[in-house]
């Protein structure tokens, strides 16, 4: 049986604006030692990029997915920026841009990969943008609100947040503090800010599930953890959660059972192709010989996936996104497993 049903719904793409994209990053950043760190965990040269076109990151991220033997798709997301008075896009305050219409363009493309849509509620026409992105394919909203500059705790936003209930759109939004930009506001990453959509009903996910940060004197993740039982629309996602500055918060969040029917698998790719990810770190909890085995895995998605499981991320967690995302391309759906057939053993049972 065919298990290759796994959906990452957190996979970022850039762009320089090359073949016509719309993509804008600042030259801050571009001079910034994390941006050729990024390239390299593309898979892509600058160069090739201004040969090809930003479409080429789609083709290298569709490339890689298809080459999994556990990986059916990916999410990709766009990111809007950050808005003037007016509610039109500030690049003076922008460092990356990724519009929706390129993202949506790209994802049509390949029939491994999804859109993932980006609206900053402040535009001045947000309730028409979020209605363009579900018409265009957008299977979830991300936002990024320390460097989009959103509060998702402002009452303003209330038609906004009742327009993504109406759609049925999952919002995917960055939790904890965020350290890859040059900028950052990161008490908006306090999960604590997300009351409102939640008590309108809205399904949040909370990207990283709030590790690293601390507010209101407490880590960002305890605040996060107790919401749980109170609104059955939030979930998390585990991306990131085997980066080198995380090592100690997938155990604390797996011991959650109030929690665990609330995960989904994400990567956060590419950074789980740069040295901020291995097994090697995991000495204390994994045997040396499956460290190994796991680390000669050549393809990113295959090793995160086994790296997850070697941590005793249930099996569940993986599949959800699928359901959750509401995805019926064919060759996605998730098809029960043998009964007979532990969890590890599911999900190496993906193998074409």
């Amino acid at each position: 049986m065919n298990l290759k049903k796994i959906i990452d719904l957190h996979v970022h793409t850039a762009g320089l604006g090359l073949g016509d994209s719309g993509c804008f990053v600042t030259p801050k950043l571009r001079r910034n030692w994390r941006y050729k760190i990024y390239l390299r965990a593309f898979g892509v040269r600058e160069e090739e990029l201004r040969s090809a076109g930003d479409r080429l990151a789609f083709r290298r991220i569709s490339d890689g997915v298809a080459a999994s033997q556990v990986v059916a798709g990916a999410v990709v997301l766009a990111l809007d920026g950050v808005m003037d008075g007016r509610g039109e896009l500030d690049l003076t305050r922008t460092e990356v841009y990724i519009p929706n219409d390129f993202v949506a363009a790209e994802t049509a493309n390949y029939p491994n990969l999804f859109f993932g849509a980006s609206v900053n509620p402040h535009r001045c026409d947000a309730l028409e943008r979020l209605e363009q992105a579900v018409e265009l394919g957008a299977v979830l909203l991300k936002w990024l609100p320390a460097i989009q500059g959103i509060d998702p705790a402002d009452e303003a936003l209330i038609p906004f947040y009742e327009k993504l209930k109406a759609l049925d759109l999952p919002l995917l939004t960055h939790t904890g503090d965020e350290r890859s930009f040059t900028r950052s506001e990161s008490a908006l990453g306090d999960p604590q800010r997300l009351h409102l959509p939640l008590s309108l009903g809205v399904k949040v996910i909370a990207a990283h599930a709030a590790t690293t940060g601390t507010n209101g004197g407490e880590r960002n993740m305890e605040r996060l953890l107790r919401m749980f039982p109170t609104y059955p629309t939030l979930y998390a996602d585990i991306s990131s959660l085997t980066q080198l500055n995380k090592l100690f918060y997938l155990p604390r969040l797996l011991k959650q059972d109030a929690v665990l029917d609330r995960l989904v698998y994400g990567t956060d790719f590419p950074l789980i192709s740069t040295a901020l990810v291995s097994p090697w770190y995991y000495a204390w909890r994994i045997p040396m010989r499956e460290m190994a085995r796991i680390g000669s895995l050549s393809n990113p998605w295959d090793r995160d996936v086994e790296l997850k499981m070697a941590l005793s991320v249930p099996a569940e967690v993986f599949f959800r996104g699928k359901e959750l995302l509401k995805l019926s391309r064919a060759g996605t759906g998730l098809a029960g497993a043998a009964a007979a057939a532990g969890p590890q053993e599911q999900i190496r049972a993906a193998s074409p």
